[in-house]
């Protein structure tokens, strides 16, 4: 009875476990350590957002079980949000499913559609759920590259021509988490015209749609003719509205993938709490004023850090979506790997981030930094970072043990 049950044993250990210990360290310490590690944002939910969930559960009639794949209004705002948003349309009843979160859905679609065996083929780096939500289906996850472009689509094509048995479908993110990339129609044209040809479906998790910096909001994947034959696409309100422990989102998309995922979700819960259902509809449907407040005081913390993190002498690129800083470590620190580098960051400069091993051992030379304090406390941050860069201290330490490639969870 000793052994290790079949999926857990599938799953390594958490990546990030080493960093929030020696954070918790800190602040049982009483150090005052500035968090940019986890991407879970800072600022309140919409008042107007607010305001709908206390009129609605002061009802007791919605205190009741709810539906599964979420109310009709509920669906008919999402529908209404990708007609304005992408001009795409969809079907209320069979094309779009409300989520407990874009992370339920992705995992339950994964347990709908897969079978012990299958392959997947997932970027690396990105977001934990993206591989072990299939492997803890019974997939296997095929690694291709991160970025959208043609080496992104010729590592598929190669693995659809290379790979026993054939992969059934592969994952996109764009905006990324971690890398905070974007991705253009072209590039998605040729994504789709390729899934098409190989009967691959498209898993496309656009969670930061409306996080962008430019004057292109980033596209869907549903706007590119055929889509709809291949691919589901996932969404949140989790950063759009400032609504991350509210636990709502969406998929959309092709029918067959939709029907699944309903199904299964049928078995598993009965949806949301019908007044968070209710004042997320009113988050779609409502002004739309607090989505741009949003980007706008984002792109703020952005410069800021940026600015802070070249004057520390620290090369870091902008980024053009996502709340995330995709940073290379520092050349004389790589040796320690993300983790152990994140570690020195904790300790020597007081700030916690992410380290890039979490999403995938080919994210171990980088470190996710989160956009997710005010500026005067990013600004504390760099200070301190740019202390520690510049400082005597900055010489290569002693080296940390590295976890190994195996060590890849987190979220």
């Amino acid at each position: 009875m000793t052994e290790e049950f079949h999926r857990i044993r599938r799953l390594p250990p958490y990546v990030f476990a080493e960093v929030n210990t020696a954070k918790a360290k800190a602040r049982a310490a009483a150090e005052d350590i500035v968090d940019l590690g986890m991407g879970n944002p800072d600022s309140p939910t919409p008042p107007h957002i607010v305001a709908k969930l206390i009129e609605a559960v002061q009802d007791p009639r919605t205190h009741r079980y709810s539906m599964s794949k979420g109310i009709p209004g509920l669906r008919r705002a999402l529908a209404g949000y990708y007609d304005r948003r992408f001009g795409v349309k969809l079907d209320p009843e069979t094309e779009v499913v409300a989520t407990l979160g874009s992370k339920e859905g992705l995992a339950n679609l994964a347990q709908a559609i897969s079978s012990p065996g299958d392959t997947i083929l997932v970027p690396n780096p990105s977001y934990p759920i993206h591989q072990f939500g299939f492997i803890i289906a019974g997939a296997s996850a095929r690694f291709i590259p991160y970025t959208p472009d043609d080496a992104m689509l010729a590592a598929i094509d190669r693995a659809v021509r290379h790979s026993v048995p054939k992969p059934t479908a592969l994952i996109v993110n764009f905006p990324s988490n971690p890398t905070a990339l974007l991705a253009s129609r072209e590039f998605y044209k040729d994504l789709v015209a390729l899934a098409l040809k190989h009967e691959l479906f498209i898993l496309s998790d656009l969670a930061y749609a409306e996080l962008y910096f430019g004057n292109e909001p980033p596209p869907s994947v549903l706007e590119i003719p055929g889509a709809m034959d291949c691919t589901v696409e996932f969404t949140s309100l989790s950063k759009t509205y400032n609504m991350p422990g509210w636990r709502m989102g969406f998929a959309a998309g092709n029918q067959r993938l939709i029907s699944a995922l309903a199904r299964v979700k049928s078995y598993l819960d009965y949806g949301a709490f019908a007044p968070i259902q209710i004042a997320a509809a009113t988050a779609l449907n409502g002004p739309q004023d607090c989505v741009a407040d949003m980007r706008v005081l984002y792109k703020e913390r952005r410069d800021v850090m940026v600015k802070g993190l070249h004057n520390a002498g620290w090369d870091v690129p902008s980024p053009e979506g996502s709340m995330f800083l995709w940073a290379p470590i520092p050349e004389r620190f790589r040796h320690l790997g993300s983790v152990g580098f994140s570690k020195l960051l904790l300790d020597k400069a007081k700030v916690a981030v992410a380290p890039g091993l979490g999403f995938g051992e080919h994210g171990d030379g980088h470190v996710r930094i989160a956009l997710v304090e005010n500026n005067h406390r990013i600004r504390q941050a760099m200070r301190g970072i740019k202390g520690f860069l510049q400082g005597d201290n900055a010489g290569p330490p002693e080296p940390i043990k590295e976890l190994s490639g195996k060590e890849l969870s987190g979220a």
